[in-house]
């Protein structure tokens, strides 16, 4: 609307907003008392590892995993703490990577290989056995699910794994991360149960069995036994199906042809 004199009419706006002044609110969510003086040590010599600290966020994750059986909210905070991160930021990377579990795990995490050429070979069937045994009549254990108190001796994280590198042995499944070839129905479910009695059958190949906690605290970098370390870097790592290439190539004297001393020309760009 125009007023008489030409002029525009304006109308009163609202006011200013009064000035308000931000004030930081105690941490509802303390970190943890899990996290004692020894974990804050281990951490701070994680973080000196590194010349970013955010790059130490993998390891001390682990840190984490080994002291709880798991990445609770604590934890994640006690991260975003060490590393002056955001939580949101610590998450991220937390819920990226599946070794990183959100719900407590049991004694041992057994990994059944479900990717293509083990569950070609009876990865899918392992894995419905283990299921079916570890669960109850009605219900089968489902993936990332722990039957037994989590944390407790011969409870068992049971989880669907992709991948896990070792198609020249499937089907395979791994207990803490060491492998057990070759399996069966059978022969996994008869795995499952031994752990379940507190026992510990050697892995076909890498470090004896130990339990989950002692392999995540392993991954952040600490061992302690020293015992145990050198056993597990003395295990054996590669196996004749691993090596059959090699095998061939040296019992009928193949060998790949040397490196030429000029790198031939590239084929000319053809013209756009």
């Amino acid at each position: 609307m125009t007023l008489p004199e030409g002029t525009p009419e304006r109308l009163p706006g609202p006011g200013a907003p009064a000035e308000r002044t931000w004030q930081a609110q105690p941490d509802q969510h303390p970190v943890s008392p899990v996290f004692d003086e020894l974990t804050r040590q281990r951490a701070k010599e994680i973080v000196a590892r590194y010349p970013v600290a955010r790059s130490a966020l993998l390891p001390l994750l682990h840190l984490v995993q080994a002291v709880e059986g798991y990445v609770s909210q604590d934890g994640i905070r006690f991260c975003a703490e060490q590393l002056e991160l955001t939580t949101a930021e610590v998450s991220a990377v937390a819920t990226f990577y599946t070794m990183y579990k959100r719900t407590p795990c049991g004694e041992h995490l057994v990994s059944v290989c479900t990717n293509t050429l083990c569950a070609a070979l009876g990865g899918d069937a392992i894995y419905r056995s283990l299921s079916e045994a570890l669960g109850t009549a009605d219900r089968p254990l489902g993936h990332e699910e722990t039957v037994g108190e989590p944390g407790t001796p011969g409870s068992i994280t049971l989880e669907h794994a992709e991948c896990l590198a070792a198609c020249d042995f499937a089907p395979v499944l791994q207990v803490n991360y060491e492998y057990y070839d070759n399996q069966t129905p059978e022969s996994a479910v008869a795995l499952v149960e031994a752990l379940r009695r507190g026992e510990k059958p050697p892995p076909t190949r890498g470090a004896p069995l130990t339990d989950l906690r002692t392999v995540e605290l392993e991954l952040a970098g600490f061992t302690d036994d020293e015992t145990v370390a050198a056993a597990a870097v003395a295990g054996p790592s590669a196996a004749p199906e691993s090596l059959r290439g090699t095998t061939l190539a040296a019992d009928h004297g193949w060998a790949a042809p040397a490196l030429p001393d000029e790198p031939p020309a590239l084929p000319p760009l053809p013209e756009k």
